[in-house]
Formats: C-alpha cells, structure tokens, sequence
C-alpha cells in the first residue's frame, strides 16, 4: 500500500513537469491560450508579465479552498501536490524557445501533452486544480466525464481569450483543449480496463475448471437454456485483462473448438475503481 502511494506521488509529479513542459515550450512560444486557471495564468502573463508559476499558485490554492467542500481529503492533499510541483517545473528557466511558422504543430503537440499529463495526475488521485476541480465535482455528482467537464470549463475561459491573442490563435487553443480532453478520457479508460468473457460450450465443466486453474480466480457458471433446442445451455462468465484474455482463449478452444466465445470490455470491475472519479 505504500509503495502504491509513493508511486501515485510520482506520476502525479510526473504528470506535472509533462504539463509545465507543454505550457513552457509549446504554448507560451506560441502565444497560445489554455482553459481555466492555466488559461488566466497565460493571459496574466501576456498582458502583465506576471511569472505563470505565481499565479497558477495562488489561483490554484484558492481554487482548492473551494474544493475542500465538495472533494475527499486525499484528493486535495494530491491536488496540492500537484500545484506546489507545477509551479516548481513552471519556475525552471526555459532551456530552448521553439519557434515555428505552422502554429498548428505546438498545438497539436500542447493538447497532445497536456492531456497525457492530466490523465497520470488524475489516474494517481490528483488533480492541477483550475478547472480539474471543477471538473471532478461535476463528474462526483453528475457522472460528467472529468475531461468533458473540464473542457467545458477550460472554454469559459479560452474562447474570451481572443480579446488577447486573436481570434486565429484562440481557434487553435479550443482544437488544443479538444485534443487534450480526448487523450484525458481515453487514457482514463485504459487504466484498469478489463475484459468480459462469456462461453457457451457443452464442455463447460472442463473449460471452466481449465480457466480456473489458467488465471487462478473462479469463474462463475450462469444457468441459462437454449430456447431453440430446449435444453439447458450454462455459460461461463469470468473478468480477466486483455493480456490473460490472449492466454485463456486458445485454452477454451483446446477444450472445444466450437465454444461460442462472446467478449466486452468493461470499465471497473472493483469498487475502488468505481469511486475513483472517472
């Protein structure tokens, strides 16, 4: 438990610098704009030269006095880490300014990185506030998807963003918070993805006890009839992960070559994942 929650501190720093590495070296350079408090931080920046490490801290501390209403203490204790980490990432000096003509490449690669680091810091139970904890408490009390929440927010602020930095270039930021809201759910949906497996076979005792012995879980035998043949057809149904998935389907047609095999994938299978905000 804890090496788990020492690794959850380090994807959660991790996913910081990956964030403070997009804003620094993609976005900035560019003069693109970003959603939330991140999106105010850019713009404090252009216009007042406000260093983005100052207010995303005190913008995001008091975002997180908000959340301590509405979110779980280990969650703002996370998100705290996070923002303290965002801010040191965002201090460093920027070693290399990348230029470029075609706007559309920081872009791509900004929302590209952003999202990748949301997914880790919310995987892990954290968040970088702004907009984040907003986002969770839609989706704790709403069932909105965090990065569709999120998104929504992040466009509260980005599209009035044009006053700032044009109307071209707060184009481009949506399509960057679109990318990074999509990568945010997709990778959210892979961590901890399971497979469903249902098998109907008239060698179900022999393939059920072959799973058993395969993936060392039980298996659970649903009773169930063929209402075409009148007779009754029992199907095994049984969890597994994609890589057992691959070693178990060969081992159920060993059994029986004529098995109907029905797979799904599912999003939890444990309570735990259940009340992780997704």
């Amino acid at each position: 438990m804890l090496i788990k929650r020492y690794r959850d501190l380090f994807y959660i720093a991790l996913g910081s610098l990956i964030y403070a590495i997009a804003i620094n070296y993609f976005l900035i350079p560019t003069m693109l704009g970003e959603g939330g408090v991140t999106g105010l931080t850019t713009i404090a920046y252009y216009t007042l030269k406000i260093p983005t490490y100052l207010t995303n801290f005190v913008l995001n501390g008091l975002l997180l006095l908000v959340g301590l209403r509405f979110l779980d203490r280990k969650t703002i204790i996370r998100s705290l880490w996070a923002v303290v980490w965002l801010s040191i990432f965002l201090r460093i000096p920027v070693f290399y300014v990348y230029h470029t003509n075609q706007t559309i490449i920081p872009t791509i690669f900004g929302g590209v990185l952003t999202g990748i680091s949301m997914s880790l810091i919310l995987n892990a139970g954290g968040s970088i506030a702004g907009s984040t904890v907003l986002g969770r408490i839609f989706n704790k009390y709403f069932g909105t998807p965090v990065g569709s929440a999120t998104l929504f927010f992040d466009l509260a602020v980005a599209i009035p963003s044009m006053f700032i930095i044009g109307f071209e270039k707060m184009l481009l930021t949506v399509l960057g918070l679109y990318i990074s809201a999509k990568i945010t759910n997709l990778s959210l949906a892979r961590f901890g993805a399971k497979r469903v497996l249902q098998v109907i076979s008239n060698q179900y005792e022999d393939i059920a006890q072959s799973i058993s012995d395969n993936l060392g879980q039980g298996v659970t035998v649903v009773q169930a009839a063929g209402f075409y043949s009148k007779s009754d057809r029992p199907i095994i149904y049984f969890i597994c992960t994609p890589k057992e998935m691959a070693h178990i389907i060969p081992v159920i047609r060993d059994a029986d070559p004529q098995a109907l095999i029905v797979t799904e994938s599912v999003r939890s299978v444990r309570a735990a994942d259940l009340y992780r905000l997704l």
